[in-house]
């Protein structure tokens, strides 16, 4: 969010404000609406992406959210599997029976759900895995120092392991430069996010950045992190 005066506010700025005030839900619907909006208009241009959308607690209190997220994948003719939504661990705690229902019906609309800031709430590995989440994002405070601070390292290396033995993607948050780049991958991490790659850009920038990018990637240098060898799937196979 823009304010005229002062500038980008950070989230953690408004939302807190949007959730007591009950404006929550149309402003989830608005980034909703515009996110899956976006994916269509891209897929028209034939760029195939995926886009995802951060969820509130408050969110997850809300029965229609599921058939809400449908009737929009269906208004703009876009793939479930094209669209993610994120929700922090703390989200998650909250009425953790209510959260598991509705994010239940939101993952057999085939839509994507991933924990973000893994490591930095208090779920327990017992409620971790009755979740229905396809991956996990480690928080940028533990990616950041990991080439340098042992206890980082290890801390990402067990989450990228756990994991992957529960069927999981794992994305590293905050990779800002080259020999973390490597390290994740001798990991096996499975994607990478920040500023290393690139920073925030306008939607219509998007695609020309990727064919950019495809071109550019000197030799020797993957494009992406290498997929982790096959591991087995846990989870229940959705409709």
């Amino acid at each position: 969010m823009q304010k005229l005066t002062s500038g980008l506010m950070a989230p953690d700025q408004f939302i807190p404000l949007a959730e007591q005030t009950g404006l929550i839900r149309p402003l989830t619907f608005w980034v909703l609406e515009a996110a899956v909006r976006q994916c269509g208009e891209w897929l028209c241009t034939g760029c195939r992406l995926k886009v995802a959308v951060n969820l509130s607690a408050w969110n997850l209190r809300d029965d229609t959210l599921p058939e809400t997220i449908a009737a929009l994948l269906e208004r703009y003719a876009v793939p479930a599997g094209l669209l993610c939504v994120e929700l922090t661990e703390s989200a998650l705690m909250t009425d953790a029976g209510h959260s598991l229902d509705v994010l239940a019906r939101i993952f057999a609309l085939g839509v994507h759900i991933s924990i973000d800031d893994f490591g930095t709430g208090y779920s327990s590995l017992a409620y971790l895995k009755r979740l229905p989440v396809d991956e996990l994002k480690i928080d940028r405070s533990f990616v950041q120092h990991m080439a340098t601070d042992g206890a980082d390292a290890i801390i990402v290396r067990s989450t990228v392991d756990l994991a992957h033995s529960l069927g999981l993607k794992v994305v590293a948050e905050g990779v800002e430069d080259e020999i973390t780049w490597q390290r994740l991958a001798e990991l096996g991490c499975d994607v990478a996010q920040g500023w290393l790659l690139a920073k925030a850009l306008p939607a219509h920038e998007a695609p020309a950045w990727l064919n950019r990018r495809a071109l550019s990637v000197p030799p020797g240098r993957p494009s992406a992190l290498p997929a982790p060898k096959p591991r087995p799937q846990v989870r229940t196979t959705r409709p």
